[in-house]
């Protein structure tokens, strides 16, 4: 749906905000007939030159996005950095443009809530890359859910293994609050909107404990000095460095935790945990889900292509056994990045924009992540006090769950 005139055309002519790790991800927004990266802009010259080697020659380039609005767009994708989400996002959203936001939406509750209501006063498309949900163990996990494999979900656990944590959230902006609120938020947002998401409700009171453990003590840069490479995780990405001590040259504000783990009860009375360690030799994440007719869990996660397994306990009471009642394989692509999830959602993105309609991902849903990691992450700054969960006005959320329908005509 064009905001030039309402009409649906035959190319979106698409738009990118912040060409940097993320970046390659709208590239796959280039289709010949459906969608065309057109314009970008980022700051920093170095975003701009990777633009031509992501988007082609001809894209279109400016350091300051508001330029953009001359470009006649129909869609834009916004992946700065996370403190910087809102106010592109707000301004395209004023100019009645369908936008993508990066997760997570925002890293306060204030801007998130500013940008549903941005949304629902412009009735402009709104959509939030929580990528996870298309996942494919997940989406399989999700439907053993709905078909009643374990019965009513009672309770979620998820842990999560940040194997590469130092490397990829300790040596540029995601070491400071100023830009993430905290990991709890940055890292796990896609988490707690998927223990959402299986649980079928959202976080409305969260206790939660954390520390600096590890990184706190490895060697920083220089204040003036900056990121190797100009700022690129993949410029000083060493898989072999080990053990996480090991570590050199990490930003030099590090005031995020390393370690976190959180208590939460939603609003259908369903019990979660989720615990996140930034210095684990592995990498990946598991859901466990219990209801009260058995549980599921994932075994691999399938982000890199590999394959990842379900295992489901339903059929008896017994001790420990490798032998599940159901174990399912799920395959996933290995060509694409993040398991064909990033494919996925670009997608569905470029179809919502076009047509609107229902989408697997939420923009309440995305405010309840960020909303329960804030909350938590108050908590744990506070010696575990528990934290209530303020819940989006009504009106908002039903104008989601409509799937943001356009204004009636007079």
């Amino acid at each position: 749906m064009s905001h030039r005139d309402q009409t649906p055309v035959s190319e979106l002519r698409v738009g990118v905000i912040g060409v940097g790790q993320r970046a390659p991800m709208a590239a796959l927004a280039n289709r010949p007939g459906l969608a065309r990266v057109v314009s970008c802009a980022d700051p920093d010259p170095r975003g701009r030159e990777d633009a031509r080697s992501l988007f082609g020659p001809d894209v279109v380039l400016h350091e300051r996005y508001e330029k953009m609005a001359d470009d006649d767009l129909d869609a834009v994708f916004v992946l700065t950095p996370d403190h910087v989400h809102t106010q592109p996002a707000l301004f395209f959203l004023a100019a009645g443009v369908p936008v993508f936001v990066e997760k997570p939406l925002a890293i306060t509750v204030d801007d998130c809530d500013a940008l549903l209501e941005a949304a629902y006063d412009s009735r402009s498309r709104l959509y939030v890359g929580h990528n996870l949900r298309h996942l494919p163990v997940l989406r399989r996990m999700r439907a053993l859910i709905d078909d009643g494999a374990i019965g009513r979900v009672r309770a979620v656990w998820c842990r999560h293994f940040v194997g590469h944590g130092g490397d990829y959230y300790f040596k540029d902006w995601h070491a400071e609050r100023a830009n993430t609120t905290g990991l709890l938020l940055q890292k796990g947002a896609h988490d707690l909107d998927v223990i959402h998401w299986l649980a079928g409700g959202y976080s409305r009171s969260v206790v939660a404990q954390g520390a600096l453990s590890v990184y706190g003590d490895n060697p920083r840069r220089a204040a003036d000095d900056p990121a190797p490479g100009g700022g690129r995780m993949p410029d000083w990405f060493d898989p072999e460095v080990w053990p996480p001590s090991a570590l050199r040259e990490l930003n030099p504000v590090i005031d995020v935790e390393d370690i976190s783990m959180m208590l939460t009860r939603l609003d259908n009375g369903v019990l979660a945990s989720y615990q996140q360690c930034h210095f684990t030799p592995d990498y990946w994440r598991n859901y466990t889900v219990i209801g009260d007719e058995g549980r599921l869990e994932n075994f691999g996660d399938g982000l890199d292509g590999d394959p990842a397994t379900i295992q489901v306990f339903n059929q008896r009471r017994s001790g420990y056994r490798r032998d599940a009642d159901l174990t399912v394989h799920v395959d996933t692509p290995s060509e694409d990045e993040h398991g064909g999830a990033d494919r996925a959602l670009v997608d569905e993105f470029l179809r919502f924009a076009a047509s609107g309609g229902p989408t697997d991902t939420s923009p309440v849903a995305a405010r309840e992540a960020v909303a329960a990691a804030v909350a938590a992450t108050t908590s744990l700054r506070t010696g575990g006090t528990p934290v209530d969960v303020r819940a989006p006005a009504p009106t908002i959320v039903d104008y989601f769950r409509q799937h943001q329908p356009a204004r009636p005509q007079v």
